[in-house]
């Protein structure tokens, strides 16, 4: 089971995260970005590729599609709060979006 980040972890990887869009968010332990895509088929593309990565580290998204926009929101449930895991599959949908 993956720890949950020592506050000081959290700032560094937020720090991080920041200037892609990553937020905390409110009320939960958990980040959060919006993606756009130019549309569609684009957004599913890119949800099908970070499924992949997902399933490959047993750590899966909560995100909602509609249309050409992606909410993603991730936190480690079985730690109840943000977690390495989140960092690294944050940083993965990041590339994977370009």
């Amino acid at each position: 089971m993956a720890e949950k980040l020592t506050p000081k972890e959290r700032a560094t990887a937020l720090a991080q995260l920041a200037p892609e869009g990553w937020a905390e968010t409110p009320g939960r332990d958990a980040i959060a970005k919006t993606f756009r895509f130019a549309n569609f088929v684009e957004a599913f593309g890119w949800m099908t590729r970070v499924a992949i990565w997902a399933e490959k580290w047993n750590h899966h998204p909560e995100w909602r599609n509609v249309y050409a926009t992606v909410e993603v929101t991730l936190s480690t449930h079985d730690a109840d709060g943000l977690t390495e895991l989140d960092m690294k599959l944050a940083k993965k949908m990041d590339a994977l979006s370009t």
